[in-house]
């Protein structure tokens, strides 16, 4: 699977720009995208990646959700899209209820069937660094009881490094980081080629429910001459995380 904050995700992205990301994710069978515009613009994007991923031979399915129930100028949507031949999505994606007034932008899940094991993934994108993002995902503890029967995955931008100690309590319950000291965000400009600024993007799961064979991310923005460029596809690198189910 792939978690990627797609900045500014809406009727802004070319169709050049939506052919680049159709071939960065089609080798992915589940995509988790952050940042998706809220008005119109938001969801057409999302079904014309589809469409595109469409051309190269898989059928993909997608959903999206409401805009989230923080204030206008932080608002935005998530969307799943993901590869109809490996995986069935069981019933309808939901935002996060309980916990919608603690957390900006509520956590987005979805319930995939893969072969007759199932699994839940959870996308979501923190308040920036500057509002303090820890006093939200402190509510993340409270999910999985929340969601007893399920596999839960959580990925998307935390907006924060793994090793914050907000995390420990999801540690404390046997979830574990994908990645470690692995930077996700891109800079303005690249130093001595060193393009990537801060570790945000990652994927927390129970490690004894999955085998986990590889994780990293996608740096797309190599295909650039300039990162100013890239950054227009977007600011943060897609994270992967391949696994099997135990």
């Amino acid at each position: 699977m792939c978690s990627w904050n797609l900045k500014d995700f809406g009727q802004s992205k070319t169709d050049e720009q939506l052919t680049f990301i159709a071939n960065t994710i089609r080798n992915f069978d589940v995509v988790a995208i952050q940042e998706v515009v809220v008005g119109y613009g938001g969801p057409r994007a999302v079904i014309r990646l589809a469409e595109e991923l469409n051309r190269n031979g898989a059928i993909w399915e997608y959903t999206f959700s409401h805009g989230t129930s923080s204030d206008r100028y932080s608002k935005e949507r998530y969307a799943f899209i993901w590869k109809s031949r490996k995986l069935k999505k069981i019933g309808e994606a939901w935002l996060e209820k309980d916990y919608h007034l603690m957390i900006d932008r509520e956590p987005y899940f979805a319930r995939f069937k893969a072969g007759k094991k199932t699994f839940t993934l959870s996308s979501f994108h923190a308040r920036p660094k500057s509002k303090q993002p820890e006093t939200e995902i402190k509510y993340f503890k409270f999910l999985p009881d929340l969601y007893p029967d399920d596999l839960l995955i959580f990925c998307g931008d935390f907006n924060l490094p793994q090793s914050h100690t907000v995390f420990n309590p999801l540690r404390k319950m046997g979830y574990t980081s994908a990645m470690v000291k692995q930077k996700t965000s891109l800079k303005q400009r690249c130093i001595n080629d060193d393009c990537l600024a801060s570790e945000y993007d990652n994927f927390f799961y129970p490690e004894d429910k999955l085998r986990v064979t590889d994780a990293g991310i996608v740096p797309f923005y190599t295909d650039f001459l300039d990162l100013k460029e890239a950054r227009r596809i977007s600011d943060h690198v897609p994270v992967y995380l391949e696994f099997s189910l135990n």
